[in-house]
């Protein structure tokens, strides 16, 4: 038996009510895929905060200096200035320099002068700078006499007639024979500003009136102020 058939009025009261079912059904799963998409965006954020891949080793050489770079003051370029002043904290030496040309040695009858090699480089400039001592005079210790107890790390100033005091830092101290010295690493070009400091080494030879050794300090340039 069919039911009764409700009057016209009767019947948006039953579509509304199922407009309301149907509305709240898709709200419902509307707000499920808002969540999901929620947790989807969240999951990204917390893959894109993992640690960054780490760099390419050939990348990062390029990009940053090498142990060297780091290490060296740039040089000055100033020819015509002249050293006048080195000081050795290490070994309490502080003597006024004399030029000297390829074959004369700073003067044995003063115990406190150093040499500097007028045809090399001035130190402080690019290059190496070259600098002779006597370690002892027929009378008295000279102003290298300790050259060869020197450190890595020990620090030697030459102050310069331009108003330039260059700092630099031992890198190795040698000895070598008097006929077997590396002029190459002594007097070779190099690409920053580096020192050496050249005296007599080894025992005294009283037939040959020499030494049988040189002593060589090999420094480089770690600081520039003006004085």
């Amino acid at each position: 038996m069919d039911g009764p058939v409700l009057p016209p009025e009767d019947r948006p009261a039953r579509v509304s009510g199922l407009s309301r079912r149907r509305s709240a059904v898709l709200f419902s799963v509307l707000g499920t895929a808002l969540l999901a998409l929620l947790l989807v965006h969240q999951s990204e954020q917390t893959r894109s905060a993992l640690p960054p891949r780490r760099p390419d080793p050939a990348q990062q050489a390029a990009a940053s200096p090498s142990p060297a770079a780091r290490r060296t003051t740039p040089a000055v370029q100033v020819p015509d200035a002249h050293p006048s002043r080195l000081k050795i904290a290490a070994l309490n030496v502080d003597a006024p320099f004399t030029g000297l040309d390829q074959n004369t040695q700073p003067p044995a009858e003063d115990p406190n002068l150093v040499g500097w090699f007028q045809g090399g480089t001035v130190p402080g400039n690019r290059g190496p700078a070259v600098l002779l001592g006597q370690v002892a005079t027929s009378t008295a210790p000279a102003v290298f006499t300790g050259l060869g107890t020197l450190t890595p790390a020990a620090t030697v100033d030459v102050a310069r007639d331009d108003g330039v005091t260059a700092t630099f830092t031992v890198d190795s101290v040698e000895t070598f024979a008097k006929d077997a010295l590396p002029a190459d690493r002594i007097y070779g070009k190099t690409a920053d500003a580096q020192l050496r400091l050249v005296s007599c080494g080894g025992a005294y030879d009283s037939q040959r009136d020499d030494y049988t050794a040189s002593v060589v300090v090999f420094a480089h340039l770690t600081n520039l102020k003006e004085t």
